[in-house]
Parts: structure tokens; C-alpha cells; sequence
């Protein structure tokens, strides 16, 4: 089933996760990485990961760019 993480709804500079796609299904059920109020990537909308076994970090930066990945 499609998974949906919510990232916390108070962060500090430099807190990090990371998320794994550990049993390679995220083409056919995604997930999506509800922003609870802050940033991804300095964008006001949810990241949806929709490739099989990936795996990344995100680091919370600042208001105005709020959590940004660490692997590309």
C-alpha cells in the first residue's frame, strides 16, 4: 500500500532522516513525504517518491528553504 511519512512538525537547523524504499515498491505504491507546515526543497508541496529502492536524507536548513535532501 501507498505510504505516507510526516516529517516533524517542529525542526531545528541541521536535524536530519532518512528514508528507504527497503522493499523496492515505491513505483507501484508510493510514498509521500507530507511537509507538516515546512518546506521541501523551498517548495510548499509534499515530495511523492515514486522510485523503486530509493534511499536519501533530508536535512532541515531555514524557514525559507525548510528541509533539503542531502543526496541527489
Amino acid at each position: 500500500n501507498a505510504v505516507t511519512i510526516t516529517l516533524p512538525a517542529t525542526a531545528a537547523i541541521g536535524d536530519e532522516i532518512r528514508i528507504i524504499d527497503g522493499t523496492g515498491n515505491a513505483a507501484t505504491n508510493n510514498i509521500t513525504v507530507a511537509r507538516n507546515g515546512h518546506k521541501i526543497e523551498g517548495a510548499t508541496s509534499n515530495l511523492v517518491i515514486d522510485l523503486n529502492r530509493a534511499a536519501f536524507g533530508l536535512v532541515y536548513y531555514n524557514t525559507a528553504q525548510g528541509w533539503l535532501l542531502t543526496e541527489r
